[in-house]
């Protein structure tokens, strides 16, 4: 049996070595794989410190013939409302998640017990609500007339708690991860389900909790239209619908002043950014996305490689 094991070790070693000629293969793969990446976001970014009149003449170039700052100069002029929105959607971003986490993971924990009887059919309701909905109609007269959530920031926070896509993901990682017989061993010591979810579930569960964690972040983080259907208070406009709105604000001026045909319009399209505010904008928004992925990445390619190997 040492030996048969030994063979094999030997012949996962050879499956693992690589020559040359293919580490430079995987190398080229890799490094076009990168490139693919970074030049689009290189381009952005050149794009957003260009003019207006270089795009005109020469596209989406990385040569921009002038370099200007109007995109940024004019997204900022809206003064202390862009750092208002900012804050209130790194507000929205983060107490959501924890409140989704919170309840979608103890929801995950209850359907992941097998011995519990009504398991079945709320897994049944669950898979059910990802094939119908109501429909936007009743979600807003359910939220504005009788729950009163309009203009208030539990509108951000209560809407798409629960999500089930998220919550069969996570009971597939308790099920997948955390063997039946540790909890076993958990209730005969005689703890109860709330001590196993917190000293045990959870420990054990970080990978699956940063998975759904950052998807759930980067969901709240781009939404615009809650805020647009629901928000009119400007000190609680999220950070992409005020930009929304700022683009199309400025949609509509150019197109009044080109129907306008006036000195003064043709004077106020050259002046107003379109396409180097787009890429602006763009920017605004990711870039707190781009400083928080470093954080969740460890558990993100855990959570994804996570029962890819049985034993």
């Amino acid at each position: 049996m040492a030996a048969k094991s030994g063979g094999d070790r030997q012949s996962i070693n050879k499956l693992a070595m690589l020559t040359h000629g293919w580490n430079a293969l995987f190398l080229i793969v890799l490094l076009a794989g990168t490139l693919t990446v970074i030049i689009p976001m290189a381009l952005v970014v050149i794009i957003s410190f260009s003019s207006e009149k270089s795009i005109a003449d020469r596209g989406f170039s990385f040569f921009p013939s002038e370099w200007t700052l109007k995109a940024y100069e004019y997204i900022f002029r809206t003064g202390d409302q862009i750092v208002q929105s900012y804050l209130m959607t790194m507000f929205y971003t983060v107490s959501g998640t924890l409140l989704s986490l919170s309840v979608m993971t103890m929801f995950a924990y209850v359907i992941a017990q097998r011995r519990f009887y009504f398991q079945r059919p709320l897994v049944w309701y669950l898979f059910f609500t990802m094939l119908f909905s109501g429909g936007l109609v009743p979600a807003y007269i359910l939220n504005v007339r009788y729950l009163g959530l309009k203009d208030t920031v539990w509108i951000f926070l209560l809407s798409n708690t629960v999500s089930a896509y998220y919550v069969i993901i996570l009971r597939t990682f308790i099920r997948t991860t955390i063997p039946e017989s540790l909890f076993e061993s958990a209730r005969i010591d005689g703890a109860g389900h709330f001590r196993i979810f917190t000293n045990i579930v959870l420990p054990l569960f970080k990978a699956g909790i940063a998975t759904v964690g950052l998807f759930n972040v980067v969901t709240r983080w781009n939404d615009w239209f809650i805020g647009m259907l629901y928000i009119e208070n400007a000190r609680l406009v999220p950070l992409q619908t005020m930009l929304i709105r700022l683009q199309a604000t400025i949609d509509f001026l150019k197109q009044n002043a080109a129907v306008a045909g006036t000195p003064d319009g043709i004077a106020l399209l050259a002046i107003l950014p379109d396409q180097s505010m787009r890429m602006a904008t763009t920017l605004i928004v990711i870039l707190p996305i781009l400083f928080a992925y470093p954080y969740f990445q460890r558990y993100f390619i855990t959570g994804l490689t996570l029962g890819s190997i049985k034993e």
